[in-house]
């Protein structure tokens, strides 16, 4: 099983491949096959600089699929995207197949790892300290799908159903949002934090952990985990530190796992720039509608299609 096909970056991944199309910072590529069906992807770019990346790795056994929306600058998430699935595939055989523990593993060490370069570039880039990203994946092998999520990109299953002899689509949700907009998450984050009345404030519209960042879950923000880069002269230097006790944000993921069943019709695995315009109900039914094709709407960043065709 070769992973070299997940090192490249997104744009040159899909965003200039035969069949597909785009101009600008708008492209998609068309229908591909993974093992257990195809799968199509779709992306606008919110700016000129593009902090996010995705990747699909498939091989006979098992697909592999990461959506990583970044922030502060491109660094955490073309990181993830060049470790996260080695470090899957390493685990996996050492521990003989993909498991619930192996994609947590491998979480953990894309992490570990991007804070080791942090602290080796802090010195010429102490903005590397801010940097981080949201990261979704999902895998697929034994016909058993496992989606793991840190922040608030979303993936999202579409599941037939059959209503007075008609056929149509529900909408099944398969990760957890991390983003203190929602009540829940706000109140855990305030429960790890009890002797911090402003752990969480509403500023600028929205809620944010200590006035800064939306989402409690993410690779890198190292500046947001780890109190003794704050009181390093060289990053103190850079931006405004902020005092901390403990780490107020974590890079352990939610993760959830089932066996493909033959009702499943379809994954979207997408970034919150669409499910700020959509509904899970409403982008199924996009997708159900138009089965062979998917195109860029609204302000998504990145956009991922599955079809899971041997089951259905």
């Amino acid at each position: 099983m070769m992973l070299r096909s997940c090192y490249r970056p997104l744009e040159r991944c899909f965003g200039r491949v035969a069949g597909g199309g785009g101009d600008g910072l708008m492209w998609h590529a068309d229908l591909k096959q993974h093992a257990s069906g195809d799968y199509s992807i779709a992306v606008v770019q919110a700016n000129s600089n593009l902090e996010d990346q995705s990747q699909v790795f498939t091989s006979p056994s098992a697909t592999y699929v990461g959506v990583y929306d970044g922030h502060g600058g491109p660094e955490a998430s073309r990181f993830v995207n060049k470790h996260l699935f080695p470090f899957m595939h390493k685990f996996a055989k050492e521990h003989g197949g993909l498991s619930a523990d192996v994609i947590k593993k491998a979480f953990n060490a894309t992490e570990e790892e991007f804070c080791h370069l942090v602290k080796r570039s802090l010195p010429l880039k102490p903005q590397i300290a801010s940097v981080g990203s949201c990261c979704l994946v999902g895998a697929i092998s034994n016909d058993v799908l496992y989606v793991a999520n840190l922040g608030d990109s979303r993936a999202v299953l579409g599941r037939r159903v059959d209503e007075d002899k008609k056929k149509t689509v529900v909408a099944e949700r398969l990760s957890t949002d991390h983003n203190v907009a929602v009540e829940e998450v706000r109140k855990e984050v305030e429960a790890l934090h009890p002797d911090d009345s402003h752990i969480v404030v509403y500023t600028r519209g929205v809620w944010r952990i200590k006035g800064i960042i939306q989402v409690s879950r993410s690779i890198g923000d190292v500046y947001l985990k780890k109190p003794e880069f704050n009181r390093d002269p060289i990053y103190q230097q850079f931006g405004n530190p902020i005092p901390l006790k403990r780490p107020v944000m974590t890079a352990e993921p939610s993760i959830v796992f089932r066996k493909l069943r033959s009702e499943d019709l379809f994954l979207i695995f997408a970034s919150d720039g669409l499910w700020e315009q959509l509904t899970d109900e409403a982008a199924v039914e996009i997708v159900f509608k138009n089965p062979r094709a998917v195109s860029a709407v609204f302000d998504l960043h990145v956009l991922l299609t599955f079809c899971c065709n041997s089951h259905q």
